[in-house]
């Protein structure tokens, strides 16, 4: 049987880009949240996608080595009509995961809607309106000089909030089918029993 961790953990949150990442990492404690740390990875100087990638990936896993978070929460790329602007979110988001994955920090990705709608209540909200709802959540005053540095924390922070309502018998995730199958017995049905049926 596995031991539960303890109460705490460090969630970093990535709103990943081409042109900036934002990221946020916050410490949860039971019900408590502390902000530990917010921020850009600027990447407009560099021409080549390639580098671009390569400093994602370079800053992603210095973010984990230098916090040791327990999972990563990632923003999933919107559905634009720019097919080139989705192919490099896209990028950039496997590159993110990678990192995480070369540290074995578990990921979990979450629709930018779902994001605005667990930080604001509305998920049409403005950046603008998550970084004050975060600002009021976590207490800080500074203005981070790009949004996308609150984007990042919101990631975190949706991810916090998704576990506290699983306390409370919402949903629970799985790492797989066999451990879905372990905990849902009843609810699967048996090969011969999907046979009855087709016939």
């Amino acid at each position: 049987m596995q031991v539960e961790k303890s109460k705490e953990r460090i969630i970093l949150g990535i709103d990943p880009g081409t042109k900036v990442m934002g990221y946020g990492l916050v410490k949860e404690n039971g019900q408590k949240l502390e902000l530990l740390s917010l921020g850009v990875v600027k990447m407009e100087h560099l021409d080549d996608h390639m580098l671009k990638l390569q400093r994602i990936f370079e800053k992603t896993v210095n973010l984990i080595d230098n916090y040791h978070p327990d999972c990563l929460a990632i923003e999933a790329p919107f559905y634009g009509k720019n097919i080139q602007v989705m192919l490099k979110l896209g990028r950039a988001q496997g590159v993110a995961m990678a990192a995480a994955l070369s540290r074995n920090v578990e990921i979990t990705e979450y629709s930018p809607r779902k994001i605005k709608q667990s930080i604001t209540g509305n998920g049409n909200a403005s950046k603008e309106q998550v970084a004050a709802m975060l600002q009021n959540l976590l207490k800080f005053n500074e203005t981070p000089d790009f949004l996308d540095a609150t984007d990042g924390l919101a990631v975190a922070v949706c991810h916090s909030f998704q576990k506290i309502s699983t306390k409370s018998g919402a949903k629970k995730s799985y790492t797989g089918w066999e451990s879905f199958v372990k905990d849902n017995v009843k609810r699967v049905a048996s090969p011969a029993v999907i046979a009855k049926k087709v016939v």
